[in-house]
């Protein structure tokens, strides 16, 4: 078993990392906690039995005091990731640090550098590559089941109510405070693209905008906060009260500690999440689209939208004996080869942890790499750094309204960290 302190109990923190523990008490315990906020703090606190004496306020508080555990994980908010994990490398500590790596390409960069020279393991929380779904498709194509891969299409299917509960009301709405969407929400998808690809990104093209939630979409007489007496709260999909009363515990957290309707619904009042979505003020794109080719020759593009009906990944990928396709909250992938019009189907069993199962993967993971030093090959800090370069690259193609060399970006951002 290996003991571990928690950086950020939020909702990764207390929901995902610090529940496997629970669950699985025989590879990993978490013995100290810090977080600003006093409410979650004692309640991870209370959910671990941690001793009041490794309960902190801040992550310069445990990071000062001598190394007392195997591992650190660090779940704070992204502008808050780079600090915390340069310290615990160099204090010893092993780190398990939630995506994104950082907000600046540099800082990624920077902190594999650090891992290398204190000789510590780092690894990133790109859990979809953990999951069954994502590994079923990994396995058939490196089989060549689909002889070789040529084409991917890639969808991220945001959600109308996602988008509008993290990337317009919550924590991630805008790029100052928090990171550019693609990086916030889609490092995890670029991610996967070059992992199937198995080749190197040469060039970097991307397209995007924030269209829809806008003070221009707002309806004639809607208000600032929902609650102050909204002409259409009967019609709207994004009414606060209607979406938070009815909403799962892990929506609700960020809207209050305390989860009754009383609590939430005084909450929303004059809070961030019961604002009008589109008299707020988020900046981040509600949708994007990347495009990629890679250095033999293969090309993928990746589209990221708010404007869906359903929160899941969809995956198509083309090779010149067949194709794959790929529902990921169906858990089910169909292989088409070519001259033979009846696909073989697979249905995958359905997990009960986050990300389809990624949660539980990565953690079973990690305890795997920390106990025996093995990474089963399948994450590690280096292909990490290259997938959030890539999204970065994106980025900066979007903004400049140009395609990216994306050979020459990496060497370019490697010289300057």
């Amino acid at each position: 078993m290996i003991k571990a302190i928690l950086i950020g109990a939020g909702g990764r923190g207390i929901g995902a990392y610090g529940e496997y523990a629970i669950k699985n008490p025989n590879d990993i315990k978490f013995i100290a906690v810090a977080d600003p906020d006093i409410e979650r703090r004692m309640y991870f606190s209370y959910r671990h039995g941690i001793a009041p004496e490794n309960q902190f306020s801040s992550y310069e508080e445990i990071l000062r005091l001598p190394k007392m555990a195997d591992t650190c994980f660090i779940c704070t908010q992204d502008t808050l990731h780079i600090q915390p994990a340069k310290l615990a490398l160099k204090k010893g500590y092993d780190v398990f640090l939630e995506k994104p790596m950082a907000v600046y390409p540099e800082d990624c960069v920077l902190l594999e550098e650090i891992a290398k020279k204190e000789n510590r393991k780092l690894m990133i929380g790109h859990v979809l590559r953990y999951t069954q779904f994502f590994s079923a498709i990994k396995e058939l194509v490196d089989s060549g089941k689909i002889g070789s891969l040529m084409t991917i299409q890639h969808n991220e299917n945001v959600s109308f109510w996602h988008q509008a509960h993290s990337y317009v009301r919550g924590n991630w709405r805008n790029v100052e405070t928090s990171s550019p969407m693609i990086l916030a929400k889609s490092c995890h998808d670029l991610d996967i693209l070059y992992w199937l690809s198995n080749s190197t990104p040469i060039k970097v093209a991307s397209f995007g905008s924030l269209s829809y939630f806008k003070e221009s979409s707002a309806p004639i007489g809607a208000p600032k906060y929902c609650m102050d007496g909204c002409p259409k709260e009967s019609e709207c999909a994004y009414f606060a009260p209607k979406v938070y009363l009815n909403a799962p515990d892990w929506m609700k957290l960020p809207v209050s500690n305390k989860m009754t309707d009383e609590d939430i619904l005084a909450a929303l009042k004059k809070g961030p999440y019961g604002r009008c979505v589109y008299r707020s003020d988020n900046d981040v794109v509600d949708h994007q689209v990347v495009i990629i080719e890679f250095e033999n020759q293969m090309t993928a593009s990746f589209t990221m939208t708010a404007f869906t009906h359903e929160n899941t990944r969809t995956i198509k990928l083309m090779g010149t004996l067949g194709e794959i396709r790929g529902h990921m909250d169906k858990q089910e992938i169909e292989i088409y080869t070519f001259g033979n019009d009846i696909p073989e189907v697979i249905h995958l069993e359905t997990l009960d942890y986050g990300h389809g199962g990624g949660d539980y993967g990565i953690m079973k993971a990690f305890v795997r790499l920390i106990e025996i030093g093995d990474n089963q090959e399948i994450a590690s800090d280096e292909a990490s750094v290259m997938s959030h370069l890539l999204a970065f690259a994106a980025e900066k193609s979007r903004l400049e309204s140009k395609s990216i060399d994306f050979i020459q970006y990496v060497k370019d951002i490697k010289k300057n960290a």
